[in-house]
Parts: C-alpha cells; structure tokens; sequence
C-alpha cells in the first residue's frame, strides 16, 4: 500500500495538469485571432463601400475610369480578405490538431485511471473484511503508529472516492473536447465554402476589370485629351495657390518690418526722453547748489565774516575702468526652431507647433469615400506609359456632401477655378490646407474656422456620377504628402 502512494498523488494531479495545458493552448493565440477578425470586418466594410462606388460609377451611360478603380480596389481587397480567411483556416487546423491530441492523451488518463480504479476495487474486495482492518490497526508496534494505520486507511477511502470523481470528470471533459473538435472542424469546412465563393467572386471581378479596361482603352484619345485637361487645371490650381502662400509671406515680413521699425522708434525715443530726464536732473541739481551757496554768502556778509573762497578744483585722476567678467558659457540646449517669417506672431507659431503635433492624426475631410489618386507621380490606370503628377489627394465621396476643415486656421482664399468649381485655401501657421473641386462654399475670406467645421460641399464629376475633393497640405512653398497627416481607416 505504501508504494500506490506516490502513484495515487500523480494520478489524483493528472486531470488539473491538462486542464491547465489546454487552457494555456487556447489564451496564445487570443491575441492575434481578435486581430484576424478585426482586419477581416474592416476588409469586408472597405469591399461594401468599393461595391457601392461601383454601382455609383455604373449609372453613368460609358465605362469610366471610376469603374475601372473601383473594381481594382475591389479585388485588392477580395485577395487580402481570401488571405485573412487562409490565415482563419491555419488557426483552425491548429485548433483541430491541438483537439486530436488533447482527446488521444485524455482518452489514454481515462484507461489508466480506470485500470488503477479496478485495481483499488480489486483489493478493497479481497480486504472487506472488518476483521482484517481491525487486526491492521491494532496489529501495531505503538499507539503512535496503530493512529497513522488508522488515517492512512481513512485516506485510502478518501483517494478510492477522489478517484471515481477524476473518472466521471475526465470523461466528461473528454466529451467536452470531442464536441469541440466536432465544432472546429464545422467551422473548418464553413471557412473552405467561404473561401470557395471569394475565390470565384474574385475571378469574376477580374472578368469584368478586364472587359472595362479593354473598353477604356479603345478611348485612348479621349483619355489624353481628359490627362492633359488634368494637367493644365492643376498647373492653374499650382499657381493660385503659390501665390496666396507668397502674398502671405510678404504680408508677414512687411508686418514684421514694420513691426521690427515701431520697436526701434520707441526705443529711440525712450532713450531721448531718458536723456532729457538726465538733463533736466543735472541742471536742477546745479540750481539747487548755486541758491545754496548764495543763501550762504548771503548769511555771511550780514554777520561780518567774509565769504570764504571757494578751493580750486582737483582734478581726480582717471580711474581705471573694472575688469569685465567673460560671459558665461552658455548649457547645451536643443535645437532652437529655424525662424520662418509665417511664424513671427505667437499666436502663428503655436498653430504651427499643434498642426504638427497631429501629424498622422487629422481628420479626414470628408464623412465617407476612399482615397482614387494618390499623391506623387504614378502611373495612368489605363495607358501605364503615361505618368500622371498629383499635388495632392482626390477622395471619392457622396455627391453635395459636407467638406470640413481637418484643422483650426484662417481662411485665406474663395475663388472659383474654372472647370474645377471652388477653391477654398486656409493657413495654419506656416503650413496651408487646399479644398478643390467644391461644389458651393459656406466660409469666405478672413473666416475663423474650427477643426471638423463644414467649410463647403462635394463637387460632382458627371463622368464617373460621384462626389470628388481634391485634399492638399503645403508648408510654406512646399507640397505635402496630406497620406502622411490624415489619420489612416
């Protein structure tokens, strides 16, 4: 009996110790699994709106370019969200591989311990008898030893009922697990089929990406004629907008000549004022000693006494001016910020300071839509031997929709760009936010806005029968990327 002891221990602990490995099996990969299914929801909100954009694009009487962009997008997302579900799938076979080991080792404890009950009902039969209890108990050398006889039998009882308790619970953890791995393997298949009708939907968008770019290129005039129309209106949006950047620039630096000139009239004309203060001090300092000694002369004849005279002057000789300490050495500091003459006020260089601080962070200027035209030069997405320069973003969004400001500033310029509708240009400091293709605006020029405040609407672009605005940022003269600033969905 002795020796069942330490056998009794490891089985009694066998049922918790798998317990607890599986647990820690199914917490490892929480992480990344709720990281799956987040990036499969937004592939799948993403591939809605693509959808309908497409719809949008596909009431207009001839292909367009729209189409064409919103059916790559489609499949750039489709192929990212058939991957996303392969990666579902792998989680899945682990889940089922680690099910199948989980039910083989559980399968294998319930053997054991079955075979160990069997041996302990065994031996408790063949010992039944109270007799041969008795006779264990006071069969002792001492009494010391006839009490440890006694708990050990009272704990052999207790380890044959723990026993028959490990059994019923490892069988039903065993019934646990094979439900599981039926369930996992459900979903397997669920995933295969899902997988199967992307896989076919993406061909079919292939199908039909190919038919549009066919089509638009048998057009391949009309679109060279429609990338040189491009050209030109973004040349004349260009120089508008360069020029309201220098108007303000020179704005700034007269007000800071002027500025700079005021400061040093005051101090001209605080150093004449002192100077004439000084004066004015000397001269009634030497009227107040002149009336003095009169008084004295004066006090001096009245009694007799003659005035005395006064001593000649002594020249004192020419002290040595003192020793100037050299100036401390200045502590290492960061970098001071360049000057800029748009950031002479301090009101424009704290704007400044905080727009840059959300970098990455601002708000999108439209409610809903997606980024068509990327900011750079990129290739034509019909006639790829043509490069096609961007200053900035063109977002696609709901026809007349509200455009906002993604930032606080002033409103520098409303004007109409032809072909193009409004133009609305608003400084932030030294950095300048441009809100093209607008259908109708609602702020004018030398507005105060807000960040998020509708500031104009969407235009439209009868072609393609969506909503479009084009986005750009500058800091000073120099174009941004607005990718790099806006906040990412």
């Amino acid at each position: 009996m002795k020796k069942i002891i330490p056998l009794v221990l490891v089985v009694w602990l066998m049922p918790a110790l798998v317990v607890a490995q599986q647990n820690a099996a199914q917490q490892q990969p929480s992480q990344s699994r709720e990281e799956l299914e987040r990036r499969k929801k937004e592939l799948q909100k993403e591939i809605d709106e693509a959808n309908e954009q497409l719809k949008e694009t596909k009431k207009s009487t001839k292909e367009s370019l729209g189409q064409l962009r919103a059916l790559r997008d489609k499949i750039t997302l489709r192929s990212r969200l058939i991957n996303s579900i392969n990666e579902e799938i792998n989680f899945i076979n682990g889940d089922i591989n680690t099910a199948n080991r989980d039910v083989i080792t559980l399968r294998r404890d319930l053997d054991t311990l079955k075979a160990q009950y069997a041996q302990l009902v065994v031996y408790a039969y063949k010992n039944r008898s109270a007799y041969d209890m008795m006779n264990f108990v006071f069969s002792a050398s001492s009494f010391n030893d006839a009490v440890k006889r006694f708990q050990y039998l009272k704990q052999y009882r207790e380890y044959r009922r723990r026993q028959a308790d490990n059994i019923v619970s490892t069988q039903q953890l065993l019934a646990k697990k094979i439900d599981n791995l039926e369930q996992q393997r459900t979903k397997r298949g669920d995933a295969l089929k899902t997988e199967q009708d992307e896989r076919a939907t993406l061909e079919s968008d292939k199908k039909e990406k190919d038919e549009v770019l066919h089509k638009l290129k048998g057009r391949e005039k009309e679109l060279v004629a429609d990338i040189n129309q491009r050209n030109k209106d973004a040349q004349k949006v260009q120089i508008a907008i360069r020029n309201v950047i220098r108007r303000e620039i020179e704005e700034a630096r007269r007000k800071a000549m002027e500025e700079e000139a005021a400061r040093k009239k005051a101090l001209e004309e605080k150093r004449r004022k002192d100077e004439e203060a000084r004066k004015a001090a000397l001269a009634a300092a030497a009227a107040e000693k002149a009336k003095a000694a009169a008084a004295t002369a004066n006090n001096n004849n009245a009694a007799g006494t003659p005035a005395p005279t006064p001593p000649a002057p002594v020249e004192k000789p020419a002290e040595k001016p003192a020793p100037v300490a050299p100036p401390p050495t200045p502590a290492p500091s960061t970098p001071a910020r360049s000057e800029n003459v748009l950031e002479a006020s301090p009101e424009a260089l704290a704007l400044s300071e905080s727009f840059e601080a959300n970098r990455g962070k601002l708000p999108w200027p439209v409610d809903a839509g997606n980024i068509i035209e990327h900011f750079g030069i990129h290739q034509h997405a019909v006639m790829e031997h043509i490069t096609v320069p961007s200053d900035g973003i063109v977002l696609s969004t709901t026809k007349g929709g509200p455009v906002r400001s993604i930032f606080d500033g002033e409103v520098k310029s409303v004007v109409v760009m032809p072909g193009m509708g409004y133009m609305i240009i608003i400084r932030h400091g030294q950095y300048f936010t441009t809100y093209v293709r607008l259908q109708t605006t609602r702020v004018k020029k030398g507005d105060m806005v807000k960040t998020g405040q509708v500031i104009g609407t969407a235009g439209v672009n009868e072609i393609e029968n969506t909503g479009e605005v084009e986005l750009q940022i500058w800091k000073g003269i120099n174009k941004q990327n607005p990718e790099q600033w806006i906040r990412h969905r």
